[in-house]
């Protein structure tokens, strides 16, 4: 069990570990660590495609938590004035993708996400932050 000082800390290392990114990939990173999520990456794909900035690729360990951090990741950045341009998979929870057009959230169930294995397809995209949680 973590005690507060340490989470703290460790809030504070993944702010400054992504200082220089966008503010709203910053908000979406928050709400995936705020609901826990797991092996939190993010993919740095620019000037490798056009399509977009940045990949998040995040776990949850069900089907009801990935719903649980994709509604946050959506809520969070509503709030901010942040609108997904597109979003997939959201009922069923399995590979949730939520496209704010600069950067692209990728949520998946465990089996899922070992599956289609995007950081591997995406291998050549510097890693700009990773959460083994």
């Amino acid at each position: 069990m973590r005690d507060k000082p340490s989470s703290a800390r460790d809030r504070a290392a993944a702010t400054a570990a992504r200082a220089g990114l966008p503010e709203a990939l910053g908000v979406a990173l928050d709400a995936i660590d705020d609901l826990k999520g797991h092996k939190v990456v993010v993919l740095d794909l620019r000037g490798l495609t056009d399509a977009t900035d940045f990949f998040v690729v995040a776990s949850g360990t069900s089907d009801a938590h990935v719903r649980g951090i994709a509604d946050s990741v959506l809520e969070k950045l509503s709030r901010r004035g942040y609108r997904a341009h597109h979003i997939e998979g959201l009922p069923g929870g399995r590979w949730v993708l939520l496209d704010f057009v600069d950067f692209v959230v990728h949520l998946f169930h465990p089996e899922t996400r070992s599956f289609y294995q995007l950081e591997r397809l995406w291998s050549d995209a510097p890693e700009l932050l990773i959460s083994s949680t």
